[in-house]
């Protein structure tokens, strides 16, 4: 037998700690290169949109763009840009952040930016008009006028998911998003921007000490607001199979993706670990199970892609969530029939395990990109504070490539065994354009 690989690990220094208004602060200092990260994470996310405004926590982000009380619209950008940075935001499931990549030199300028609006953005009518529009663009451009435009990530929630929280269209209805008012916006800042609903992260060329200082000055008189109570998105897991279809105006090919519900990615880490391996043995490479199967051999799917998550954050996700498989087809392909193989193959591996090699290949490759995500400081700062946000352990991203290589061939096998067809739900794009 031959010995298992040998993985890496990063050992990126750690330091927690807590200000006086509630806001939880990381540092990961790395002096190898002259660039810093920081990262702002709050707990909030599409998931905590109420019912009347899909798209909020979205709209919201974009809101965080125009200005503050000290800076006008568009000053953010000239600070970071001017200073030979970059930054950028992004909203998740459960989770927005903001972040800036800088040189060293920039980290004061990049912590007074996020202190600033996390005092307050400059929410009127002028600016949430204005982004409303924008969202609305974004929808038609990345949605409405695009082929498979939110295929999967918004059509198989409501397949999979009854309530609203976890179901409805994270993008937003142009009626919710056009009947939103200043008051709302708000509203929203005022229960979800709190202090103590916040991560800072640093991560790169700094001195700890001097950070922190930096942070207090900053961060330290910030008023102070408390945590919302997180609500629980549980909901019970599928009895039956669910099958959906509709059509795409503009989609030349027919395509098909499928998802089942996992363990709890935090509660249940040790179970969920298994099914992200599991998926990268599926979908992850010509030599994988599924692509060599559906794309190489029987040629009855041009693509196939597999991974944890709706939005392909897996280890940045709290429960309910799943584990999908997407796959796109050639012309009069058959949605069924690849359904048809993907049980085929998921009884294999549940009842013949693994091929001699191909969970130490598989491992070797995770760890590899783990590895490679985190080489920036950017790829460190935003997961920590995810990590420290979500689980109170940011140094999680250390250990994730050694967890991974812990998962047994056994566990990968078990984890295919409840991928049923009965729990499955499954939506299929029927094309609507020509090919």
């Amino acid at each position: 037998m031959a010995p298992k690989i040998k993985i890496p690990a990063t050992k990126y220094p750690v330091e927690r700690l807590t200000l006086g208004n509630g806001l939880r602060v990381v540092l990961s200092p790395d002096r190898s290169a002259p660039v810093v990260g920081v990262a702002v994470v709050y707990d909030v996310g599409i998931r905590s949109e109420p019912e009347g405004r899909t798209g909020f926590a979205h709209l919201f982000e974009h809101l965080m763009f125009q200005g503050s009380e000290n800076l006008e619209k568009l000053a953010h950008f000239r600070h970071v840009q001017g200073a030979g940075g970059s930054f950028n935001g992004s909203t998740h499931l459960d989770y927005t952040d903001y972040f800036e990549v800088l040189p060293t030199g920039g980290l004061e300028r990049a912590l007074f930016l996020e202190a600033d609006r996390m005092r307050g953005p400059r929410l009127t009518e002028e600016n949430l008009r204005n982004q409303i529009d924008v969202v609305k663009e974004e929808i038609r451009v990345n949605v409405l006028n695009r082929p498979y435009g939110g295929f999967p990530w918004l059509k198989l929630p409501p397949v999979l998911f009854e309530t609203f929280a976890n179901a409805h269209d994270g993008y937003g209805s142009f009626s919710d998003l056009e009947s939103a008012t200043v008051r709302d916006a708000q509203e929203f800042f005022d229960r979800y921007y709190a202090c103590g609903n916040a991560v800072l992260s640093v991560t790169g060329d700094f001195d700890v000490a001097e950070a922190t200082a930096m942070i207090e000055r900053h961060f330290g008189d910030v008023p102070a607001r408390p945590a919302p109570v997180l609500p629980d998105f549980d909901e019970p897991g599928l009895t039956a199979e669910r099958r959906e279809s509709y059509t795409d105006r503009i989609a030349p090919l027919p395509a098909i993706a499928a998802a089942w519900r996992v363990p709890d990615p935090i509660g249940a880490f040790d179970a969920y670990l298994p099914f992200a391996v599991l998926a990268e043995v599926l979908t992850d490479g010509d030599a994988s199970r599924l692509v060599e199967r559906l794309v190489q051999r029987d040629r009855s799917a041009t693509t196939m892609g597999g991974y944890l998550g709706f939005m392909g954050d897996e280890y940045q996700v709290r429960n309910p969530t799943a584990f999908l498989l997407q796959a796109h087809l050639p012309p009069g392909g058959d949605a069924d029939k690849v359904l048809r193989t993907v049980d085929e193959e998921l009884d294999r591996l549940a009842t013949g395990g693994l091929k001699p090699g191909e969970l130490d290949r598989t491992q070797a490759r995770m760890a590899t990109n783990l590895l490679q995500e985190t080489d920036g400081v950017l790829g460190r700062a935003q997961p920590m504070a995810v990590l420290e946000l979500q689980r109170g352990r940011p140094e999680l991203l250390n250990d994730l490539p050694r967890l991974i290589s812990e998962v047994t061939a056994e566990q990968v096998a078990a984890a295919a065994a409840t991928l049923r067809p009965e729990n499955r739900a499954s939506v299929e794009v029927i094309p609507g354009g020509a090919a």
